[in-house]
């Protein structure tokens, strides 16, 4: 029997929410988690040259707008693996708005930025005001350029704290609940 990933519990023991990655860090494939397989398949290459800064996965347990898991970037110096499940801590949330992936409009796909609790050496950070904003800038261009050449039409809206960050996995945890009920 199979574990289904999206359903590994929000929180651990400690309160830290838990990211399962998908992409590791160096990764110039994007794999994405598929339930039904039970397995990671490749999603798409990344355009020529880019390859992902940091861990990339979800939050599982969460429904964001767009219909998928909350996606998050595991901000630390370290790669580890598909399928390694991490808990985190928030540091912020790039907003991102773009076309929907199915019938007409725009809808919200807000990335998370976080930061494992096991990391020793990012202890001193407590939110996206603690990164210079270069390195927020890069962060942002790369979900920009990760996406060039498809038809999304990314806008970048800004960057938000930890608070909203929270916020938001709560109310993601919030609508996954009620779609496991349905």
């Amino acid at each position: 029997m199979t574990t289904d990933l999206t359903r590994v519990p929000l929180r651990g023991k400690d309160g830290a929410f838990h990211v399962v990655v998908e992409s590791p860090r160096g990764s110039s494939v994007k794999l994405k988690y598929e339930p039904k397989l039970g397995a990671f398949t490749v999603s798409k290459p990344l355009v020529h040259g880019l390859s992902y800064p940091f861990d990339w996965g979800f939050v599982p347990s969460t429904l964001a707008p767009d219909g998928d898991p909350l996606d998050a970037l595991v901000y630390w110096d370290e790669s580890t693996y598909p399928g390694v499940v991490l808990p985190c801590r928030a540091l912020g949330v790039l907003k991102v708005d773009q076309k929907k992936k199915r019938g007409g409009g725009r809808e919200r796909n807000d990335r998370l930025l976080v930061v494992p609790t096991i990391a020793a050496r990012a202890e001193n950070l407590s939110g996206i005001k603690d990164l210079s904003r270069r390195e927020r800038d890069e962060l942002a261009h790369f979900f920009t350029a990760a996406v060039a050449f498809a038809d999304k039409d990314v806008k970048i809206l800004g960057w938000e704290g930890p608070d909203v960050a929270e916020r938001m996995v709560g109310e993601a945890a919030t609508e996954f609940e009620k779609r496991a009920r349905r």
